[in-house]
C-alpha cells in the first residue's frame, strides 16, 4: 500500500483527504505543520507528499525546498487555496500544483500519476 504524507494546518482538510485517499487504497499520514511534516518524512518514508503552502511557522515553500534537498526523487504536490503561488518560481520545484477545491478529481489524478 502506497503511503501519502499530508502536510496541512487545516484539520478539516485532513479529514476530507484521509477519507478520500483511503477509499482509493492509500495509507494516509498527517502532519499539521511544516516542522511536523519534516519530522514525519524521515520516520515514515512516504511515497508522495501533499503539501499546503500557507501555514504558520515554516511555510510550504520552505518545506518543499528542504524535502527536495534530502529526497530529490520524492513526488511532492503543492495544494493551496491561493492560485498566485503557482507563479512563484520556488513552487516550480514541486511535481504538481493543485488549487484546493471541493472537487478532488484533479488532486486524485495527480496523485495517481505520480504513484503509478
Amino acid at each position: 500500500m502506497k503511503k501519502i504524507l499530508l502536510v496541512d494546518d487545516e484539520e478539516s482538510i485532513h479529514l476530507l483527504y484521509r477519507e478520500e485517499f483511503e477509499e482509493e487504497g492509500y495509507e494516509v499520514h498527517s502532519a499539521l505543520s511544516g516542522e511536523e511534516g519534516l519530522d514525519k518524512l524521515s520516520i515514515l518514508s512516504p511515497d508522495l507528499v501533499i503539501l499546503d503552502i500557507n501555514m504558520p511557522g515554516l511555510n510550504g515553500i520552505d518545506v518543499l525546498r528542504r524535502m527536495k534537498e534530502t529526497h530529490p526523487n520524492l513526488p511532492i504536490i503543492l495544494c493551496s487555496a491561493y492560485q498566485e503561488f503557482k507563479q512563484d518560481l520556488a513552487s516550480w520545484a514541486s511535481d504538481a500544483y493543485i488549487v484546493k477545491s471541493a472537487n478532488l478529481e484533479e488532486l486524485k489524478a495527480a496523485v495517481q500519476k505520480h504513484l503509478s
